[in-house]
């Protein structure tokens, strides 16, 4: 059924984006601030552009009218206190969405508006597997930023297998979310 696999994406995605911050929390603002080569956001920069686009997906699965408007301000939070609370607000969103989430609501078309104003159909499973792709690839570009500053990037690929479960379950207690 897609409904559950995408919520273990969803889920996967907001324990990922949890244990991200909780390491991006002792940074201090340098290491957030920094831009580390010249093709590269901050991490503090990273993070606002994975909540972003997490808003504007988001914002077309459940039509919400807001549009291209969820990307418009590049950085919605300066501080990572604020950042990190919108992250979870809009994962649990995101969950909440994937577990009603049923095989006709996957294969349901969704208009979505691109930068260049045009307008393409997508389906509902596509949106929600580019989105996890994206997250992911994001994520990792903070993981990379991470390797030079004052903390080690987290582990973020121990999820999901029973051997792994304790260390989700963890996490997802303090999330206010079941571990299994």
């Amino acid at each position: 059924m897609p409904g559950t696999s995408f919520f273990h994406q969803a889920r996967n995605n907001a324990w990922s984006n949890h244990r991200l911050y909780g390491v991006c929390e002792r940074l201090t603002i340098q290491e957030l601030d920094t831009k580390r080569t010249p093709f590269s956001a901050s991490i503090l920069e990273t993070l606002n552009h994975i909540l972003t686009n997490d808003w504007y997906y988001l914002d077309a699965l459940i039509d919400g009218g807001r549009g291209r408007a969820c990307l418009a301000d590049e950085m919605p939070s300066a501080t990572l206190g604020k950042l990190a609370a919108a992250q979870r607000d809009a994962d649990m969103r995101l969950m909440a969405f994937c577990e009603q989430l049923n095989d006709k609501d996957a294969i349901r078309s969704i208009e979505l508006t691109r930068e260049d104003n045009s307008k393409t159909l997508e389906t509902v499973g596509d949106i929600l597997s580019h989105l996890f792709v994206y997250q992911t690839h994001q994520r990792g570009q903070v993981h990379a930023l991470l390797a030079v500053t004052s903390q080690a990037s987290p582990p973020l690929d121990d999820y999901h297998l029973d051997y792994d479960a304790p260390m989700p379950r963890i996490d997802f207690s303090s999330l206010g979310r079941k571990g299994a």
